[in-house]
């Protein structure tokens, strides 16, 4: 059995975040970098928003800085994930992919959200060449362009109303008649003139060539079979946070978002703090994560020192 101070779960931006601040407290923090080393991130392309570059940065060559960063100071990065765990009590018992048996004083879950895709093989053909889980990450691309977003609830107009502010165009596809938003999203994406909605309409593939996205297929309700021209193509039906394997000792919201206490990144369970997407419904972006990976750090060392462990 591996005794340690701090396990953090996932990577990414949360993640190595807090794995840096960590271990420049001498905590000797092991990281596990999960499914996705590197987080969600690294399903995008160039990140022009993150502070300090300039000109944007790849994002796999942020995420690889990040951890590279964390591994200098001392933190012990694995590669795999956290197949089991039991926040029962403390210390905290966790078990490996490979078989590992670990117990853990705290423990940091950073393991993100995942964006929902509608699973069209043409979709993921193009992830990352046009098609994008978030307009506030990739819209900047699209200035004067023509994009489409599917989805009719709350996340697709706010996704919808963003991009207009962008874009020449800005096409929503609703597969019903009606949007599932708000009154008030609906106003506005109704109100917006840039915004052209189209009902009843499901995607059937994503077009593109080479260098990416160049149009939508789609099929109405009546049966009828058309294309329309499009230089990004944005889902806007939500996100699935990553924290199914802690429910059943975690709170969460209704949509399965980790609940901190608001002050802190502390978690219902004693001992146990969440950073990143896992926690986060609303920003979602690298430099919240990565503010909230410091956050739930620093929370750890108080912690430990309270607890003197």
């Amino acid at each position: 059995m591996e005794r340690i101070r701090v396990l953090i779960i996932g990577s990414g931006p949360a993640g190595y975040t807090a794995a840096i601040y960590a271990s420049r407290a001498a905590l000797s923090p092991v990281l596990y970098e999960g499914m996705e080393r590197g987080g969600q991130l690294t399903t995008t392309t160039v990140v022009e928003n993150y502070p300090g570059f300039a000109e944007g940065v790849d994002a796999n060559q942020l995420m690889e800085a990040m951890g590279k960063q964390a591994a200098r100071f001392g933190a012990d990065i694995r590669p795999g994930r956290i197949k089991e765990i039991d926040l029962s009590s403390r210390p905290f018992r966790a078990l490996d992919d490979k078989g590992r048996e670990l117990e853990a004083e705290t423990v940091i879950i950073a393991t993100g959200a995942t964006a929902k895709y509608l699973g069209l093989p043409s979709e993921g053909k193009y992830r990352g060449m046009g098609v994008s889980a978030c307009a506030t990450c990739d819209g900047f691309f699209y200035r004067k362009k023509v994009v489409a977003v599917v989805g009719g609830g709350d996340s697709a107009c706010e996704e919808a109303t963003y991009l207009a502010g962008l874009c020449k165009k800005v096409y929503m596809i609703v597969r019903r008649d009606v949007f599932r938003a708000s009154v008030a999203m609906q106003e506005r994406v109704l109100g917006t003139p840039n915004i052209e909605v189209l009902w009843n309409c499901n995607t059937q593939e994503v077009l593109g060539d080479e260098y990416g996205v160049t149009g939508v297929r789609l099929l109405r309700k009546d049966g009828e079979v058309f294309d329309i021209q499009v230089d990004g193509f944005f889902l806007g039906i939500g996100h699935h946070p990553n924290a199914d394997l802690f429910r059943p000792w975690v709170e969460v919201d209704e949509n399965g978002y980790i609940v901190t206490d608001g002050r802190t990144t502390a978690t219902s369970v004693e001992g146990v703090f969440a950073a990143g997407d896992v926690a986060d419904p609303r920003y979602r972006q690298a430099v919240t994560a990565a503010a909230s990976g410091c956050r739930a750090a620093l929370d750890v060392e108080k912690f430990l020192i309270d607890h003197k462990a």
